[in-house]
């Protein structure tokens, strides 16, 4: 086992103390990717200078480091897909990519890595694309600082900026996604880390993942996006200081969630958005130091949700804090601060001395007629809230902050 071990370094060892770099222009010896990648040895370096080179279907199929200096232009003539990825050990760094190909049956990428490992995707820029980074069935790779802009005005015809299918164990940050389908889509993708993104004013979902679990999403920022946030059908999820913003519209929220078990979201920033969190389906999910600012609905309760626990977050001027259709389900409302609260604290111990009912009979009236949202700021509203505040008819009666919080909560 020992030989086997020491032969197999000693084989990795020359292959990369023999590898050469290739220049890439207009007068060198080689005058386009393609035939770099020909005469290439494996490990070797590629170097392309500036320049355009209309080029596509591009299939890298050795261990590679292929470099763009001055941010070369590769144009794919809107032909099909450009770079395809199928071995391992590939690295792609530094370049200006145009003009994917659009298709109705085929999704024609900037960038495709197939059925490989050890990759890395860095530095790209990427315009008028059809889908732009996709990931399959491939694993342990990292796609870093990369700038995807598309032009998509349907979902019909536009694809998703970063799409991971089938693969695991990858690293999404510091990448900015604009105007595209969905700026970050995860489909049977787990142990992924997605960190320290921007994705806005993209057509559908700022993110969108289903069947994904043990996924960890921070520090990212998903603003004025077509529906907000989706996260379906997965589990061991955990959402940390995220930016949800100015998702508005009829069907928009800043995060769904649908059959999700098992999360943790906390550190959020719900701010602006029509629904700020929109549930359903999801269970044993705590949601702990949450800011919820100036939304319509801060949250949605639609039903078939348990033993979730709101502990400790904000709900600062919201028009309705919470909106509930179901019974109370062992789901727990505890030490929140509450922006529409008005009890009292007599000893003066920082906690409201009554509870605080979050669900106004309003709120129960607009879910069942939505038109009636106009009476808002009346004062008919505000009497038959207190009516039903001090005797509940409509609402669940013991669905309760028994310990508000006086004063906002800082962390």
């Amino acid at each position: 086992m020992k030989i086997k071990i020491v032969s197999f370094i000693a084989i990795f060892l020359a292959s990369f103390l023999h590898a050469q770099t290739i220049e890439v222009c207009e007068n060198c010896p080689v005058s386009n990717v393609k035939d770099a990648i020909k005469v290439a040895k494996d490990f070797d370096t590629i170097v392309i200078k500036k320049g355009t080179y209309k080029e596509h279907d591009i299939l890298v199929d050795k261990p590679l480091t292929i470099i763009g200096k001055d941010y070369p232009v590769i144009d794919g003539e809107m032909k099909g897909e450009i770079i395809t990825v199928v071995s391992d050990s590939v690295t792609v760094d530094g370049l200006f990519i145009i003009n994917v190909g659009t298709s109705y049956t085929e999704d024609y990428a900037a960038i495709r890595v197939k059925r490989s490992k050890d990759f890395v995707i860095k530095n790209l820029v990427l315009e008028k694309l059809f889908f732009g980074i996709y990931i399959e069935k491939s694993q342990n790779g990292k796609i870093f600082h990369n700038k995807i802009i598309g032009d998509a005005v349907e979902e019909y015809n536009s694809g998703n900026g970063i799409q991971l299918w089938y693969s695991k164990n990858v690293e999404i940050e510091h990448n900015f996604v604009e105007r595209v389908r969905d700026g970050i889509y995860l489909e049977f993708s787990d142990f992924c880390t997605i960190k320290n993104n921007v994705s806005a004013n993209n057509i559908r979902y700022g993110l969108h993942f289903m069947f994904s679990n043990d996924d960890i999403y921070q520090d990212n920022t998903f603003e004025n996006n077509g529906a907000g946030v989706a996260v379906m059908f997965s589990k061991k999820i955990k959402m940390y200081n995220n930016v949800f913003k100015e998702n508005w519209g009829t069907a928009s929220y800043g995060l769904l969630l649908k059959e999700i078990n098992d999360a943790e979201i906390k550190g959020n920033i719900f701010s602006n958005n029509t629904i700020g969190i929109n549930i359903e389906g999801s269970n044993r999910i705590n949601y702990i130091n949450n800011d919820f600012i100036n939304n319509g609905w801060a949250v949605k309760v639609r039903g078939a949700c348990y033993t979730n626990h709101f502990i400790s977050n904000n709900f600062l001027y919201n028009s309705f804090d919470i909106s509930y259709n179901s019974n109370i389900n062992d789901n727990i409302f505890d030490k929140n601060y509450w922006s529409n609260y008005t009890g009292y604290d007599l000893n003066k111990n920082g906690i409201g001395d009554i509870p605080y009912r979050p669900v106004k009979l309003f709120s129960y009236i607009v879910n069942r007629t939505p038109e009636t949202i106009i009476l808002l700021r009346s004062l008919f509203i505000d009497i038959i809230d207190f009516s039903e505040k001090v005797s509940p008819v409509f609402t669940p009666d013991n669905l309760l902050d028994n310990n508000p919080k006086m004063k906002r909560i800082t962390w």
